[in-house]
């Protein structure tokens, strides 16, 4: 009878390693997504330099 060898057990460890670290990875981006949201609500504020910039063209000025 053959007996279960050494390698199957060390796949098993690589696997559930794997699977620990995408966990924690998962965990890490939403924590970081998180504190990246608060952040912006608590912060808020305009940035005086940027306040009267409208995107896209321009108006005319005249001279």
């Amino acid at each position: 009878m053959a007996t279960k060898s050494v390698n199957t057990f060390k796949k098993k460890q690589r696997e559930e390693a794997k699977r620990r670290k995408r966990i924690e990875k998962e965990a890490k981006k939403l924590e970081r997504k998180e504190l990246k949201s608060n952040k912006e609500t608590i912060t808020g504020e305009i940035d005086p330099d940027i306040a009267d910039i409208v995107p896209g063209p321009q108006p005319k000025t005249e001279e």
